[in-house]
């Protein structure tokens, strides 16, 4: 059987492959022909998941999953959320997006935040939705190099370390990406015994 993961992330598509029942070939946007930037218009991170797998499976009649993330800040009621991604501006930049948010969090003693991933699957005409959680708060300055996005300023609850300062193996055990797409693997391997 094949399932697109509506992305063109190559190792993002190399390690699920590799965590799927037999029998399961992943294919990216690309081997399937589409190269469009699929719009990410709605107002939740769920919303942005189920656009890009309806998408997918609409234009190009694939059964899809497609995820969303962001990063949700409790005493900014949920900022930079659905927005995360370009919390300063188009240019989705890491950097400008940690310093604005940051800036908005300089007088705050709440620092609560967690970040959130929805998968959104199409899979014989129906959806089912995924969500991991990581729940932890943001620090006052960048630390670590590894990672990507806020991982500099973000620490998990369990742990004395922002994600930026694990290696790919300990975020694994952490991440909120990891508890979506092990919900995922479950799902998908009771289906395909």
């Amino acid at each position: 059987m094949k399932l697109v993961f509506a992305s063109n992330n190559k190792n993002k598509i190399a390690e699920i492959q590799q965590l799927m029942p037999l029998g399961i070939t992943i294919l990216s946007l690309e081997e399937i022909g589409c190269f469009v930037d699929i719009p990410e218009t709605a107002l939740t991170i769920e919303g942005n998941a189920i656009l890009k797998a309806n998408y997918v499976t609409e234009h190009f009649g694939y059964d899809c999953f497609a995820d969303d993330t962001g990063l949700e800040v409790e005493v900014l009621n949920g900022e930079p959320g659905v927005y995360s991604a370009r919390y300063a501006g188009e240019q989705k930049n890491a950097d400008d997006n940690m310093n604005k948010l940051l800036g908005a969090l300089e007088n705050h003693t709440n620092r609560k935040a967690q970040f959130k991933t929805v998968i959104a699957l199409n899979l014989h005409k129906e959806q089912q939705l995924f969500t991991g959680i990581a729940t932890g708060e943001i620090i006052h300055e960048k630390k670590g190099e590894k990672g990507f996005g806020y991982d500099p300023i973000f620490k998990p609850n369990e742990l004395d370390k922002t994600f930026a300062e694990l290696s790919m193996e300990e975020k694994s055990k952490y991440s909120h990406r990891a508890k979506a797409v092990n919900q995922l693997l479950t799902f998908l391997q009771k289906h395909f015994q």
